[in-house]
């Protein structure tokens, strides 16, 4: 059941009112008993939930084991960060150029 607003045309009190869909709109302000006019609301928010709202739960099976492929050798990459040092595949730490090494006194 939706919650529509009113406005009282009298007193400019705005109100709201859990009605059903079915029930006549309100004519009567509930607090001065002038006239009333109902509001345009926005309308509730749409909650979508379980699966199949999103274009990737449509996706095919063979798919799916290509990304999952795909993300497993992404996750063994070869270069791999230890302590602030790069290293090489074969384990040795690579070495920086020359203009990038400080020159502190």
């Amino acid at each position: 059941m939706p919650t529509y607003e009113y406005k009282c045309r009298d007193c400019g009190e705005i109100f709201e009112k859990f009605q059903s869909m079915n029930d006549a709109p309100l004519e009567v302000c509930e607090i001065c008993g002038g006239s009333v006019k109902r509001l345009l609301g926005i309308g509730a928010g749409i909650i979508f939930k379980g699966s199949g709202f999103y274009e990737t739960d449509y996706r095919k099976e063979d798919y799916r084991k290509k990304a999952a492929a795909e993300g497993k050798a992404a996750d063994s990459g070869s270069d791999k960060a230890e302590g602030g040092k790069v290293k090489k595949s074969d384990g040795e730490p690579k070495k920086q150029p020359e203009s990038a090494k400080s020159t502190a006194a």
